[in-house]
């Protein structure tokens, strides 16, 4: 069919009517229904808009009517239908993926976002008649299924935290994920959780900004008028000296000075009670032999351990002492200092030296004074002090902690079997003649359950008979069992601590800041005619808008092929197939110009 515009006058009117939009070309003598255009008044706008026109000329399909068959009845009807159906359905483009459903989908979940589209939002396109979102289109697929079918899945491509953030943007609950996707959708809040544990146990070796420190002291304000003091400048200096040793070279040389210390500490508490390092006491006393005359002698009273290992203690703690005093003044924080539990294990070690100095020499003459030397075993416990250095060790405390419940489950266990086995081995020893019985009580019965159920086996006690034999068995596989069972947990909580710290420790440090930006429409102006004022032409609309995925318009669609009046397309001599809103907006855009 030719496209050229018929002569003399040519007019385009647009009807609506039940929602569709026919368009129709009229053609008369004179005036059209819609205004005068002849045609010369065409040529203006042929070059003022060249391209409107040769877009409307190439979508148009002149079709003379008096060659259409007039529509059956039943043809009409079906027709309706599927105007009806069309006008039913809304078209969602999310992230640039066309979704098409019926408005009825959408209300079956009420008070959502997609239950309260309106042509009024400014995300409706009138160009292309869809709403456009700019989010994920993948987690909107699972969303969509979710108002068709009433069940929520979780898609395994997606990061927990992006779901949740996608589903709160659509208006749905989180808690709504079905049982099946249940376990794998709240993993990233295990993760989470393992993230903030490892952000506690402050386990990054990165400086921190001048900000950052300010922050962390207490002197915001002062850092930004610039007015901070020499104290605090010096303070978050003595701070990261000695209780951050990855901070700086000079940090790493008092850590290493600290390690030192605590490694010769435990080192000469634990040589000093060895018999080869303790030096005897002798005390000389007068004795009176069988002829009555008075004589003396020596004996070795105790041992002592040698002097060297005094001065030694003494340096430690004066380097402990040290330490402690200049961590607790450059402290960012005094109470969480003081109710550090290495740090009370650090108090208590450094007093009990002096303590201990103090009874040597005021109360060396009192009986049974070396029992206050069982308090010094705290000096051990420094070792916890390790922790500051590496951060395993921090991640095996931690990993402990967080398998307190399986520990606990464990102990539970434990003594619920060694009672019960400690009973059975008593009495199961005394069935037979057994002459050598070695379980006289439960008590004793419990001792040996215990070492049979942790596989230690000393072999002090052991059944005779055959029965206790029996029940020494099956003591021993239940203890198997037992201690076998929250072993992969605990593993496991440490398997997971480690690999997100060396994860952490991969990831780069600066990462670069995204800009909330809101998106902006420009003034439209026409295509092809300089120096055409600027201005709006339809709602929604923005520059090329003409243009914009034309092929996303169905073509031949019922709805263009419909109007109000279809049983009367005899009346014009010629009907036109086209995308009715974008050829009315570029001839309205034409005219314009």
């Amino acid at each position: 069919m030719a496209h050229a515009l018929p002569a003399p006058c040519t007019s385009v009117t647009r009807h609506k009517g039940g929602g569709a939009l026919a368009w129709r070309r009229q053609a008369a003598a004179g005036t059209c229904a819609s205004g005068v255009l002849a045609g010369h008044e065409l040529e203006p706008l042929k070059t003022a808009a060249p391209i409107f026109l040769h877009r409307f000329h190439s979508r148009c399909t002149m079709t003379p009517l008096t060659e259409l068959s007039r529509p059956e009845g039943g043809d009409i009807a079906k027709m309706n239908l599927l105007n009806m159906d069309a006008e039913n359905r809304v078209v969602l483009n999310v992230g640039g993926i066309r979704h098409e459903t019926y408005k009825a989908t959408l209300k079956k979940i009420p008070a959502t976002r997609l239950s309260r589209l309106t042509e009024a939002l400014a995300n409706y396109d009138p160009v292309l008649n869809e709403y456009f979102f700019d989010r994920h289109p993948g987690v909107f697929a699972q969303v969509l299924n979710y108002y068709r079918t009433g069940k929520l899945h979780y898609p395994t491509d997606v990061c927990g935290p992006l779901f949740e953030e996608e589903l709160e943007f659509w208006g749905l609950d989180a808690n709504q994920v079905e049982p099946c996707c249940w376990m794998t959708y709240t993993q990233h809040r295990d993760t989470q959780e393992t993230l903030a544990v490892l952000d506690r146990l402050d386990l990054d070796t990165e400086k921190p900004s001048d900000e950052e420190v300010a922050r962390k002291f207490g002197f915001e304000e002062d850092y930004y008028n610039g007015t901070v003091s020499w104290w605090q400048q010096l303070k978050p200096q003595m701070w990261s000296l000695f209780d951050e040793p990855y901070s700086s070279n000079a940090a790493k040389i008092i850590g290493v000075i600290s390690v030192f210390f605590i490694c010769v500490s435990i080192i000469s508490f634990c040589l000093k009670t060895h018999p080869d390092m303790r030096v005897p006491v002798i005390r000389n006393y007068t004795v009176t032999t069988a002829n009555q005359t008075q004589s003396w002698a020596l004996d070795k009273v105790q041992t002592n351990a040698h002097i060297a290992f005094f001065y030694i203690e003494c340096v430690c703690n004066a380097w402990f002492t040290l330490e402690i005093l200049v961590r607790f003044i450059s402290s960012p924080n005094k109470c969480e200092f003081v109710k550090s539990s290495v740090n009370i294990i650090d108090y208590i070690a450094t007093m009990s030296f002096y303590i201990d100095l103090i009874l040597q020499k005021y109360a060396s003459h009192v009986e049974n004074a070396d029992i206050l030397e069982f308090f010094s075993i705290i000096r051990i416990m420094r070792l916890f002090k390790l922790t500051r250095h590496s951060s395993g060790l921090k991640i095996l405390i931690q990993t402990f902690r967080a398998s307190a419940k399986e520990l606990t489950l464990l102990v539970f266990f434990l003594v619920l079997g060694i009672v019960i086995f400690a009973s059975l081995v008593y009495y199961a020893e005394r069935i037979q003649t057994n002459p050598h019985n070695d379980f006289n009580s439960i008590p004793l019965g419990l001792w040996w359950a215990l070492v049979t159920m942790t596989t230690v086996g000393y072999g002090d006690m052991a059944p005779k008979t055959y029965v206790g034999m029996f029940v020494g068995a099956l003591c021993a596989l239940a203890g198997v069992l037992t201690i076998a069972l929250p072993v992969p947990v605990i593993v496991s909580n440490f398997a997971m601590y480690y690999s997100h710290t060396q994860a952490r420790a991969k990831l780069p440090k600066k990462r670069r800041r995204v800009i909330n930006v809101e998106p902006t429409r420009p003034p439209l102006r026409a295509p092809g005619v300089p120096g055409a004022p600027a201005g709006p032409l339809a709602p929604g609309m923005g520059p090329q808008a003409v243009n914009r995925r034309m092929n996303a318009i169905k073509t031949n669609h019922p709805k263009d092929m419909m109007g109000p009046n279809m049983g009367n397309n005899h009346q014009s001599p010629i009907y036109c197939n086209t995308r009715p809103a974008a050829t009315q907006i570029q001839l309205n855009t034409a005219l314009r110009a």
